[in-house]
């Protein structure tokens, strides 16, 4: 039943598609990839993006560079960073919180402005100094996590910038390339007005503003002059569409209206292969899960944690995905070199019963904010009746809210205390230790700094973040993180159900597309062929 409904949803998106202005079609000397995104509208492209992750996939890292950029090259490792807009970056032998970095020369913004150290500044500025004419508080509110630690940026010549952190902090490079560098002449040109740079924005990325289309499209151009030769696009043009829905995705797909497209419902992917398209995944560091609000009843009883992970079938997760997802139990996954051996949640619904009935929440009232779709959500509304269920089963009884994926990106940032969710579903793209651990588990990083949303705390935690923090020995380092990791999953401090496998659905025209071990994606290899 569920494969016959897909398929008359996909015929009536097909339908619904015409006049949607994809149809047209390219000119033969320009060469278009065209991208079905999961987000409902377009992200924000002025350098600090909304639609969570893959705004920053989009509009982040094809407009704009950071100091440090992440490798995407390979589908065998996890990606890791590397030089960016900086060539190289040194911790102070004198002061082990003050970095040194070396700026990389000969790079021009595409306006024509050039990079040096007044623009790096002038960045940092923009969300660090609120008396400077520049500053922009919304780009506080999604850039400004990268900025915390940072107490001040000096010049020391036009390629040389001294970053001093607020205490040691062995890991700030990749805080660094999360932080995208904006044309402060572009700015300065429309009078700190950035309704205004929306019109034409400019960053050292590898592909150029073009147009917009409000939450239609945005259409970006090759940038010939890139800085590294290596990733210049393949293609002359990218163009973003904002789908949510999945059926409508495969549907574009299908009739040849787009040719990347992004989180296939596994319903569609026998007929999306017997149309020729292909489907690639890959294991990456992202997780599908609930985060628990701890400041309040029921979750913060660890019983009533630990039961809903016994709750949870995993399994059954993975078959009604079709395959592409794995199960998990912690956060991460076991290719990260800080996730140990920690306890592991086996599905047990006796078991679950019982700590209910220990802790006395019997029928445990949960409501769960969920989302309609969004950046890394999957099939959301499928697998979160699915939750419901085998939560309901063991004792539970689960109030589904859902939202649009913008609504929850604000229910997070805001923090468990302002909403009266006892959990949200709200996937994560655990990449590094800084995402992936401190940031969330953490006392310190609990809301408004991020990204601790339940409210989460436990002394011991605390000081292995500490430690792991101030060591710049990257194996004693690891060791401290993983002992931290492990800690927090004794904790059952989320509820863990599956990893992504990161589907992603090409036409049979495109050829060079490498999937990266990373919820960021490279572009520019992808070839378009006629």
């Amino acid at each position: 039943m569920r494969s016959t409904n897909m398929r008359n949803a996909i015929t009536a998106a097909t339908v619904a598609l015409v006049g949607f202005g994809l149809a047209v079609p390219a000119t033969a000397a320009e060469t278009v990839l065209r991208v079905a995104m999961t987000a409902a509208d377009i992200p924000d492209y002025t350098g600090a993006p909304d639609q969570g992750y893959e705004g920053y996939r989009f509009a982040g890292y094809t407009l704009y560079d950071a100091l440090a950029l992440w490798d995407l090259s390979s589908s065998d490792k996890a990606a890791d960073i590397v030089p960016g807009l900086a060539t190289e970056w040194n911790i102070d032998p004198d002061d082990n919180t003050r970095w040194i970095y070396k700026l990389r020369q000969g790079v021009t913004y595409h306006d024509g402005c050039q990079w040096n150290a007044d623009s790096a500044i002038w960045n940092f500025e923009r969300v660090m100094k609120s008396d400077a004419p520049h500053f922009n508080p919304r780009h506080v509110g999604q850039m400004g996590t990268y900025t915390a630690q940072i107490a001040s940026v000096e010049k020391m010549d036009d390629y040389t910038i001294a970053i001093k952190t607020k205490q040691p902090s062995s890991l700030f490079p990749y805080e660094m390339a999360m932080y995208y560098m904006i044309s402060n002449c572009a700015v300065e040109a429309a009078g700190n007005d950035y309704a205004a740079y929306s019109a034409k924005p400019s960053g050292t990325g590898p592909y150029k503003f073009s147009s917009v289309v409000p939450h239609e499209r945005l259409e970006l151009v090759k940038n010939e002059t890139y800085w590294n030769p290596d990733r210049i696009p393949k293609h002359d043009k990218l163009v973003l569409l904002p789908m949510p829905e999945a059926s409508t995705r495969a549907a574009a797909l299908l009739s040849g209206q787009v040719d990347f497209v992004e989180a296939p419902s596994p319903d569609t992917i026998p007929r999306l292969q017997s149309a020729g398209m292909k489907i690639v995944t890959v294991p990456y560091p992202h997780n599908w899960d609930y985060m628990f609000n701890m400041s309040k009843p029921p979750f913060d009883n660890l019983a009533v944690r630990q039961a809903a992970n016994y709750a949870i079938n995993r399994q059954d997760m993975v078959d009604m995905l079709q395959g592409v997802a794995i199960p998990a139990y912690q956060t991460l996954i076991d290719s990260q070199p800080w996730y140990g051996n920690p306890v592991k949640y086996e599905y047990d619904p006796d078991k679950a019963r019982a700590l209910l009935e220990e802790a006395g929440c019997m029928p445990c009232v949960i409501k769960v904010g969920i989302s309609t779709s969004g950046s890394g959500q999957m099939q959301p509304l499928p697998m979160n009746e699915l939750v419901k269920e085998q939560l309901d089963a063991a004792g539970f009884q689960v109030v589904l809210e859902p939202m649009d994926w913008n609504a929850l990106i604000g229910v997070f940032l805001a923090g468990a205390g302002q909403y009266d969710y006892n959990a949200i579903n709200f996937s994560m793209a655990p990449i590094d230790a800084v995402q992936g651990v401190l940031k969330k588990w953490m006392t310190r990083n609990a809301p408004p700094n991020c990204c601790n949303w339940g409210f989460y705390s436990n002394p011991k935690v605390d000081a292995l973040g500490d430690q792991a923090i101030a060591e710049f020995d990257k194996t004693k380092r690891d060791a401290l993180l993983t002992q931290m990791n492990e800690a927090v999953v004794a904790d059952a401090s989320e509820l863990y159900i599956v990893h992504d496998l990161n589907p992603r659905a090409l036409s049979p025209k495109l050829e060079g597309f490498v999937q990266a071990q990373s919820w960021f994606q490279d572009l520019t290899p992808i070839v378009v062929n006629p």
